[in-house]
């Protein structure tokens, strides 16, 4: 099929998403609406300029105004009403934008300030993805599992770790740690990581977007992380030729031969300033260079994006079809954080024949 793949037609592909933020996904009219039942003071009151604020402000370059965005949606997201409402509505727009499979991570101790317990927390958001992972006549449209976050600039990281456990039996598939990595690194939390590692759990690490090759080794090397949120500094230990042939430092090879999943999020790391556009992303250097590459939304609001997006935005910048597309997919699928006979089954009963119906239409 020479033509490439258009924006409605990705759309209708069974994709897989593995890095995508609760508080960063809400939709604007729910903002507006929890903000008015709590008494949250917005930017703005209109749905529509409430989006335009946040993509905006994420768009800035100022990280305390990016910052501030996350004020904004963690601050209606304190009661169990409103995790709920968030969690349902988060499975319904990525099930209508045709992901069949997403790992959607939110921190619990950001979601206290009203009282909720930790694990009320948790049995919300649950209960949120339960009901909005159905379409009108009961049947499942997607599925979705969560990574519990715990904040790398604070001491919960243990609490948080066997909070995972606790539940991992009931949609929990993961742990992560994420805020500012510069001043932050990994090992402060290795007690957890540890942890984790007795309990054979999976667990994903921020590193490589904002501080670079150390925050990877030490995430790989130290912690053990099963896969890289973002990692997209790898590109540092790679040089290119002047006739484009690719040399790859020690780290980078390691990364590359040990298939770690890279968690990339193109419009976000444009935000943060990991490139300065699309075309320009490592993105494309890592897939020619088959690193085992995933595709993510990292905060759907801020980025005012989609899977779809993120795929129509790579199709656009490097011609990829088809082939490319599903080799994106099925590389998220088989880094997902659940059992490996499940992951196999979506990739052959769902996402293989997804693809084949799209490649192979006139």
């Amino acid at each position: 099929m020479s033509r490439l793949p258009t924006l409605e037609e990705i759309r209708k592909a069974p994709k897989v998403l593995l890095h995508d933020h609760l508080d960063g996904g809400l939709r604007p009219e729910t903002i507006v609406d929890l903000a008015r039942d709590c008494g949250h003071t917005l930017p703005a009151t209109d749905p529509g300029e409430l989006a335009a604020w946040f993509r905006a402000a994420a768009n800035s370059g100022s990280l305390e105004r990016y910052l501030e965005t996350f004020a904004h949606t963690v601050g209606v997201m304190q009661s169990r009403e409103s995790l709920v409402r968030v969690a349902a509505e988060c499975a319904q727009d990525l099930a209508d934008d045709g992901v069949v499979y997403a790992e959607v991570r939110y921190a619990p101790e950001l979601h206290t300030s009203g009282g909720l317990m930790l694990d009320q927390v948790v049995e919300a958001v649950l209960e949120g993805f339960r009901l909005g992972s159905s379409g009108p006549d009961g049947r499942p449209r997607i599925r979705v599992g969560t990574l519990l976050t715990a904040m790398r600039h604070q001491a919960r990281s243990m609490e948080i770790a066997e909070l995972a456990v606790r539940y991992r039996d009931l949609g929990v598939v993961g742990f992560d740690i994420a805020g500012a990595e510069a001043g932050y690194p990994p090992t402060r939390h290795l007690d957890a990581f540890e942890f984790l590692q007795r309990e054979n759990a999976h667990f994903t690490i921020h590193a490589g977007e904002g501080f670079g090759l150390p925050s990877i080794w030490q995430a790989l090397q130290w912690c053990g992380a099963d896969r890289l949120g973002h990692g997209v500094r790898i590109i540092d230990d790679i040089t290119v030729s002047g006739d484009g042939e690719a040399k790859l430092g020690r780290l980078a090879a390691y990364v590359r031969d040990k298939r770690v999943p890279l968690e990339m999020c193109p419009t976000s790391n444009l935000q943060t300033g990991a490139a300065s556009s699309i075309a320009e992303h490592p993105i494309g250097l890592l897939r020619s260079l088959h690193f085992r590459v995933t595709v993510n939304t990292d905060n759907r609001l801020m980025s005012g994006t989609s899977v779809s997006q993120e795929f129509a935005a790579l199709v656009g910048a490097f011609g990829y079809d088809w082939d490319d597309l599903q080799w994106f997919t099925v590389n998220a699928m088989k880094s997902a954080f659940i059992p490996f006979d499940e992951r196999l089954a979506l990739i052959n009963g769902m996402i293989k024949p997804g693809f084949a119906q799209l490649k192979w239409r006139p």
